[in-house]
């Protein structure tokens, strides 16, 4: 017996009784997305390796331990599976000529690769929506993503979601912010884990960040970047936050809220839920002004955040949210060779007025084909006999609502206006 292949650890399968789900958060998605004016493109999932090094950040966990990294067997260029989108959306913009001269409201959707150890909420292929936009170095813009997203949250029938906020500052600030900290924290170098102790001279803030108990009280009392902010920082990051007080959306203040890419400046954000455990971040962005000439382009103002899907999934069903069903308005039911031929021509014709159609394929006895009709949660049964086919007429039965057991027979061309009728 040949060895079953499986699907690689933390790469899921997304099965079709799962499907009306996704299809559900894509079309509320693509009509809130319109809504705000902003527009799909769409990059490949494998990028220079060096793409995400510049623009990720040589030394965040992405980059040194996370990434799919590969050589071209053909070329020997150095190639990776993207781990996150912002990046690639730049470099599409530069390539393409995009940010000369103009702003860009833009959107994308799809899968981002991370080697880490899979576990609920958090695998290895996930899926992300991303949300970019060029051109606006105003907090306006800032504080209009955040409220985007709360909009969303109850289009998509999902409650209990928090918002935290902080300002990065700019690059100056941070690197004061840098040494300060950096002397800070060599006084508690006996005290690091390993993971602090690797990141104290590459990555400080991301030291801040740690989720061990036993560095809490250090964490706490570290240096405050926001102490180190200069009067423009501070005067966009309030402006940030009175927009959003203009909007009644509550938030929570983190000074320790640093996002784990370099890219990011002044405003970051995370919508977080207490219902997914330790994968509590649903959404997360931010401004990163820089990234644009960091990878070759004339300086832009930047914003924008990701959603993680698979985690929207979680949440669409621990708040049992009502997914409309995805299922066929006829079933076309048929018995013999010639019934088999009309009833093939009836479904296309069905399908040509605007309806869903399953044409029962191969042949069965009718109550075989009605049970198939019924667990389709099709509406309606055409039927097509013999003698159907002589008189160009069907049977149309109704399978559900309140004429359920209802049936008539009529001429096949006036099927789909019956249909409609009922």
């Amino acid at each position: 017996m040949a060895e079953t292949i499986q699907a690689i650890r933390g790469m899921n399968d997304i099965l079709p009784v799962e499907g009306a789900s996704w299809q559900f958060f894509e079309k509320v998605t693509r009509e809130w997305l319109a809504a705000y004016g902003y527009n799909q493109i769409r990059m490949p999932i494998v990028e220079s390796t060096h793409l995400f090094i510049r623009g990720v950040g040589e030394h965040t966990d992405i980059v040194e331990k996370e990434m799919y990294a590969f050589e071209d067997s053909l070329n020997g260029e150095k190639l990776t599976l993207r781990p996150e989108g912002t990046a690639g959306c730049v470099r599409a913009c530069i390539e393409h000529g995009l940010l000369y001269n103009q702003t860009q409201r833009l959107w994308y959707t799809g899968p981002m690769f991370r080697h880490e150890r899979p576990q609920k909420g958090r695998y290895r292929q996930f899926h992300q929506l991303g949300v970019e936009a060029f051109g606006f170095a105003t907090p306006d813009v800032d504080a209009e993503m955040i409220v985007m997203l709360a909009d969303l949250w109850p289009r998509l029938g999902l409650s209990g979601m928090c918002l935290e906020l902080n300002s990065l500052g700019n690059m100056d600030e941070r690197s004061a912010h840098r040494a300060e900290l950096i002397k800070y924290l060599e006084g508690y170098i006996d005290i690091l884990d390993e993971d602090g102790k690797r990141r104290l001279y590459t990555n400080p803030l991301r030291v801040l960040d740690t989720k061990n108990p036993a560095l809490q009280a250090m964490a706490e009392n570290a240096p405050q970047l926001m102490d180190f902010l200069g009067e423009e920082s501070k005067s966009h990051f309030e402006a940030v936050k009175a927009l959003l007080d203009d909007a009644g959306i509550a938030y929570k203040l983190n000074s320790r809220l640093v996002r784990g890419l370099d890219y990011y400046n002044r405003t970051v954000f995370e919508w977080t839920t207490t219902q997914l455990g330790a994968q509590g971040t649903v959404a997360a962005g931010g401004r990163y002004d820089g990234l644009v000439e960091q990878l070759g382009g004339k300086p832009c103002p930047a914003v924008g955040f990701a959603i993680g899907i698979e985690r929207i999934m979680l949440l669409l069903e621990a708040n049992e949210v009502a997914i409309p069903a995805q299922q066929a308005d006829v079933y076309v039911i048929h018995q013999g060779e010639a019934a088999a031929r009309n009833a093939f021509s009836v479904a296309r014709q069905l399908r040509a007025a605007g309806l869903n159609v399953i044409y029962h394929g191969g042949s069965a006895s009718f109550k075989s084909q009605f049970k198939k009709a019924d667990q389709s949660g099709a509406r309606f049964a055409v039927v097509i006999g013999g003698g159907e086919v002589e008189a160009q007429t069907a049977n149309l039965k109704t399978l559900t609502g309140e004429l359920q057991g209802a049936q008539q027979t009529l001429a096949q061309d006036q099927l789909a206006q019956a249909i409609a009728r009922i």
